[in-house]
């Protein structure tokens, strides 16, 4: 099956640059193309596509309302396309905002080629794409930035679930098995499934259904939430140091849970 972009951006010769790399490959198609803001959601409601890539700097519409718009008021047939929102390496408002907004992930505009394929791939796919120094600057400045202080949008920044709040949330951790642990610390990373299939040993599909529990047990909704929950919690270091305390008694006492095996 062909991935169908569309690419929004102001610079035409950042698009062109972006049409070369997509339509290289044979699984990825570049279907149309926008320079702001209104045209990026009225081309994604003819266009259909499976995945958008936004750039958030552009005249008018900014690609954070863009992506917001594309995303909430999907007026279908089927599911709204995944955004991808690109930016440069320096991080800012526009990027918290667009995670808010419901962007699928982040992309810097220096990726390699590859890279980039393989992140649009990815959303396409349904998973949530993060560059690693992207998650690292995004959870630095995020934890540091009370939430009401950013923009109001459906998707919630805060790690926090919607209910019972942070408490609920860190305790959650304690219902995780030692395997999903070590699945959430590489989440934080950055890593897609792929990769934490690599290095885990494990197989996509399995890394995919973990990741879904994890998000399910702790109450969140992307893994950017659970990023950020897994520092604030100092979840971040060596994989096969990743339990809590009351999760390894936890952990202990499951005779038998499949955690124990790849």
């Amino acid at each position: 099956m062909t991935v169908r972009v569309l690419l929004a951006d102001d610079q035409e010769m950042v698009r062109t640059a972006l049409r070369l790399v997509i339509d290289r490959r044979e699984d990825l198609s570049v279907v149309g193309e926008s320079a702001d803001g209104e045209q990026a959601v009225a081309r994604a409601i003819e266009l259909q596509p499976d995945v958008v890539l936004m750039d958030v700097r552009m005249p008018g519409m900014t690609g954070v309302e863009a992506t917001r718009r594309i995303v909430t008021n999907w007026p279908g047939p089927g599911e709204a396309p995944r955004v991808l929102v690109l930016t440069t390496f320096d991080l800012d408002e526009y990027v918290h905002a667009a995670l808010r907004a419901g962007a699928a992930g982040f992309l810097l505009k220096n990726s390699p080629p590859d890279q980039l394929a393989q992140a649009i791939r990815a959303a396409a796919g349904g998973e949530a794409v993060l560059a690693p120094s992207v998650t690292r600057r995004l959870i630095d400045t995020v934890t540091a930035l009370p939430v009401a202080l950013l923009p109001n949008a459906p998707v919630h920044l805060d790690p926090a679930p919607r209910e019972g709040g942070p408490e609920k949330a860190l305790d959650g951790l304690n219902a995780l098995t030692e395997r999903e642990l070590q699945v959430l610390v590489l989440v934080a990373r950055g890593m897609s499934n792929a990769q934490i299939a690599t290095a885990l040993g494990l197989s996509e599909g399995n890394v995919k259904s973990r990741v879904n529990r994890i998000l399910t047990r702790l109450g969140l909704e992307n893994r950017v939430q659970a990023a950020l929950l897994a520092h604030q919690a100092g979840l971040t270091g060596d994989i096969r140091m990743a339990t809590t305390p009351s999760s390894q008694q936890a952990v202990a006492g499951r005779t038998g849970d499949q955690s124990t095996s790849p």
